[in-house]
Parts: structure tokens; sequence; C-alpha cells
């Protein structure tokens, strides 16, 4: 099963989208992802914006490597 992670294109969408107050399902066809993938990311992140979000999964990346994950 394949996986990717939401860009931050993406990310910036799903805020301003949610902002807008489109629903997740709305959210879910509009970035063509998963409606679940909208409301992980809309209840895990919902304090962050698109910029923090994507700066802490970048540390992730890095600290994931560093451990040799």
């Amino acid at each position: 099963m394949s996986y990717s992670h939401l860009s931050i294109i993406e990310r910036s969408k799903l805020e301003i989208l949610h902002s807008q107050g489109q629903s997740s399902r709305a959210i879910s066809i509009k970035l063509r992802r998963h409606k679940s993938k909208i409301c992980r990311k809309l209840d895990c992140a919902a304090a962050l914006k698109a910029e923090q979000a994507q700066n802490a999964y970048e540390e992730l990346c890095k600290a994931s490597i560093s451990q040799g994950r």
C-alpha cells in the first residue's frame, strides 16, 4: 500500500478550506484525498498552521533518518 504525506500546498489549502467552514468531506474531494486522512489531519493538527505542521513533519523526518529508521 502506498502512503504519501500532505505537501505544504495541500496543508495550506486544507487550512484555508477549513477556515471557510468547508466540511471534511468537501475538503477531501477538493484535495483528492481520503476523507479519513483529512479528518485525522484536522483532529491532530487543529491548533497548527500549515507552515508549522510542515516544519514539524520535516523535523520528525530528520529525527527518523538520524536514528536509522
